[in-house]
């Protein structure tokens, strides 16, 4: 089975904006021509429509990259709980399929020249009692985009989620950061200061940082070449 270029789209925290760009990247890629794979291993906080589960995270990233395939398989286990994956398939009378997880990303394989993974959460949010999203990272093999929003705090929280990749396992390969913007803030100062800080003390590249309501990289990432620049 072929396996096509990718990267794995994590955040620095919840609610960073790692679905609207990994979306951006996914989209950005599309334009450049190639197929783009989307796989997000496992959702929760899903809702109804047509009775069936429906994932708007999901629904974001296979609209991005120009609705290939079925979106049934861009993210196979939905659940309603706004849970972690493994404790919302409880909720349910259910278990989290840890080999779906991993399998599920072969659909994408031989149908795609580049797939963008949407992990659940952070590197440490938990995908059972003894596994994390970083175990995906790991098992997929594809370098790390590390979202994170421009807020107090972020310098700390992604320089520590470095640490957990590169102290992962044998060590998950970090692409860089891509800083996204929430709605602006006027009292919080270190928005002018946390691009310039992250760079100077981050070793992974800020790759770009996103304004609030952009939809394109300004400039523009060569993401296929991004992700080919890291490897294990």
């Amino acid at each position: 089975m072929r396996t096509p270029a990718g990267l794995f789209v994590t955040g620095n925290d919840t609610d960073v904006g790692k679905t609207y760009v990994a979306a951006m990247i996914a989209r950005a890629v599309a334009a450049q021509g190639l197929r783009v794979g989307i796989y997000k291993p496992a959702a929760s906080g899903c809702r109804q429509r047509d009775g069936e589960l429906l994932s708007d995270d999901a629904l974001m990233l296979w609209q991005a990259a120009g609705s290939p395939g079925d979106l049934h398989y861009v993210c196979p286990q939905r659940y309603a709980a706004p849970l972690a994956p493994h404790l919302a398939a409880r909720a349910e009378g259910t278990e989290l399929d840890a080999l779906l997880l991993r399998r599920g990303l072969d659909y994408w394989r031989d149908r795609s020249d580049f797939v963008v993974v949407e992990g659940a959460g952070g590197l440490m949010s938990p995908l059972g009692d003894d596994e994390y999203v970083a175990d995906l990272a790991h098992d997929f093999g594809y370098p790390l985009v590390v979202v994170a929003q421009n807020r107090i705090g972020v310098i700390n929280q992604t320089l520590q989620t470095m640490i957990v990749a590169m102290t992962f396992r044998d060590g998950l390969d970090i692409a860089g950061i891509v800083l996204n913007c929430a709605p602006p803030a006027d009292d919080d100062p270190s928005l002018a200061t946390n691009r310039e800080q992250l760079e100077m003390r981050s070793v992974p590249p800020v790759l770009a940082e996103v304004k609030f309501g952009q939809t394109e990289f300004v400039p523009p990432v060569d993401w296929p070449a991004v992700a080919a620049s890291v490897g294990r």
